[in-house]
């Protein structure tokens, strides 16, 4: 059942997190008002008692599940364990808590870490389980697998109304910069910006990427994956079934750059002029990631903000942050 009352009870499951956070406000300022969140302190998803005890309590009518544990190569080599496990266990407490709650639909967030290493570019939905997972981040990739699988055979099994979106790289206001567990878009503007100036006669010192800079990523602006989540929050579901029979969406842009042309680009627009060196021994991880949008073409559905335009903002978004000393 897709949404049609601003009053309807819609729950941001990581309404804190930059996704979440994102949504929330696409919500809200489009008059839903009846908005419901818990932040990890408050409530532990991974608890399956306490997550149904809250759903009991609060009967949503709507679930966005953008709640997990994320974070780049370095983060998914070294906490696996976490990764394959809290995420499983995220989503097995919220989904099925809303099913048995009667929830109207959920929303679940995936990734497109979820497709095969050497899959067909661009990348469909039907190239799901088709090959081997990228290495770096398998654990993250295998437990956002089983998420859209539960999904999908609660619709299949129960008839619940559940689907997955698939996003592409994300960037935007509120991520993670801490260079130990980044994705490659902040990371490189963190290291930008530190770069600006840094040696002792004042010139730009040099920034370093991991690998050879050669493989292609797709970005997608945070603001516009909430605008995507709502945009299906509101679509009638026979509309959704029609063009994507397995609930499975994927949410970019349709175009992606070299690693080496994004640094080129953040560059341009931190003003930095220092050397670009490259760390072979560190991994290159997939070769491309360019994912194809043909569903959401479908539907009618589009991104609207350049790449350009999205770094530029969440490069004064993070200037900001700096200056009120709440860097994360």
């Amino acid at each position: 059942m897709h949404l049609t009352n601003s009053d309807a009870k819609i729950y941001v499951a990581g309404h804190r997190g930059m996704v979440g956070a994102a949504i929330w406000d696409e919500l809200e300022a489009a008059g839903y008002q009846n908005l419901v969140g818990r932040t990890s302190a408050e409530l532990d998803l991974r608890d399956a008692r306490a997550t149904r005890q809250f759903f009991e309590e609060e009967q949503p009518d709507f679930v966005v599940l953008a709640a997990a544990r994320v974070g780049g190569i370095l983060a998914n080599d070294r906490y696996p364990a976490d990764f394959i496990g809290d995420n499983l266990a995220i989503e097995q407490s919220v989904i099925r808590a809303a099913h048995e709650t009667g929830v109207d639909r959920l929303i679940f967030l995936g990734s497109t870490c979820i497709y095969p290493k050497h899959a067909d570019q661009p990348m469909s939905e039907e190239s799901l389980l088709t090959g081997p997972l990228e290495p770096t981040n398998q654990w993250y990739a295998v437990a956002k697998i089983a998420g859209h699988k539960l999904c999908q055979a609660m619709h299949q099994q129960h008839g619940d109304d559940m689907l997955t979106l698939m996003p592409t790289n994300l960037y935007g206001p509120g991520d993670d910069f801490d260079l130990e567990t980044a994705h490659v878009l902040p990371a490189l503007l963190r290291k930008a910006h530190e770069a600006n100036g840094a040696r002792p006669e004042g010139s730009d010192g040099p920034v370093t990427l991991w690998g050879s800079g050669e493989p292609r990523r797709e970005f997608l602006y945070v603001e516009d994956l909430a605008d995507a989540v709502r945009f299906l929050l509101e679509a009638p579901e026979d509309e959704i079934r029609d063009v994507a029979p397995d609930g499975m969406l994927n949410v970019g842009v349709g175009e992606d750059l070299s690693v080496n042309d994004l640094m080129a680009l953040i560059q341009d627009v931190v003003g930095h002029e220092g050397p670009v060196e490259h760390d072979r021994s560190k991994p290159d991880g997939t070769p491309r990631k360019l994912v194809d949008t043909s569903r959401m073409d479908a539907l009618g559905w589009q991104a609207e903000t350049s790449l350009r335009e999205g770094i530029e903002k969440t490069y004064d978004w993070y200037r900001k942050q700096i200056a009120s000393n709440v860097t994360r």
